[in-house]
């Protein structure tokens, strides 16, 4: 076999097992892990169970597999754009997280609250995520991902309320909580990424008190108004 034909070969096999990665989402995500068979999810993919094991091993792989999928694609979308200014990326890598949960619930509560029971491997590949979070947040406020060990449980803090407010909130959107009528409209996701922001720009404004060396990136001098605000979340002028 040829150079061209190992690249063709190499190609084709990628493009595979990306498949079966986005077939084993959209199955996980509508379905439990105990109740998918090998066989059940060969049946869904239109390949050979074999085919399955070649690329995973087992259904444990595959399944780990899939997650690692979903955290890179959320680190891709949180962490994108560093070309811009270190306030700006803050915001936008709000905004990035935000739409991954809105966009891969079933994703995101897998990445957020460690997958199947206690699985260790799942849950160091959510605490990898969570360090990559912070590093991604300290660049964008200090333009370096180093960080004090005070500054770094502050942030920590801050990631650890982001997950339960969106895990609350993806709730609302699948038509949880309370009734409809009930209660106000939950809010957007432009609503919610300007909270963050500024809980965000909170706790930054104390890391500084503690580590005066990691100083918060100045205010804005505009007073508060909501549209003006979520511009540089939203990314709309």
């Amino acid at each position: 076999m040829n150079n061209s034909q190992q690249r063709g070969t190499t190609e084709r096999s990628q493009v595979r097992r990306a498949e079966l990665i986005a077939t084993g989402r959209k199955l996980f995500a509508d379905t439990s892990y105990d109740a998918l068979s090998m066989d059940d999810i060969a049946k869904h993919a239109g390949v050979a169970k074999g085919l399955i094991y070649y690329y995973f091993k087992s259904k444990r792989g595959y399944y780990l597999a899939i997650v690692e999928d979903s955290v890179a694609e959320l680190v891709a979308r949180a962490g994108g754009e560093t070309d811009l200014p270190n306030a700006e990326r803050v915001r936008r890598t709000i905004d990035g997280y935000l739409y991954y949960a809105e966009h891969h619930h079933a994703a995101y509560r897998t990445i957020v609250t460690g997958g199947v029971g206690s699985d260790a491997e799942v849950l160091a590949i959510r605490d990898a995520v969570r360090e990559e979070l912070v590093a991604t947040i300290a660049e964008g406020a200090y333009g370096h991902r180093a960080l004090p060990p005070i500054a770094r449980l502050a942030l920590v803090g801050w990631l650890s309320g982001v997950e339960g407010t969106t895990l609350e909130w993806i709730g609302g959107l699948n038509g949880g909580g309370a009734a409809a009528g009930d209660a106000p409209a939950r809010p957007g996701r432009d609503e919610l990424g300007a909270l963050l922001v500024r809980q965000l720009r909170a706790t930054l404004t104390v890391i500084e008190e503690f580590v005066p060396e990691c100083p918060a990136p100045p205010a804005p001098e505009e007073p508060f108004e909501q549209a003006d605000d979520l511009a540089p979340v939203t990314g709309r002028p």
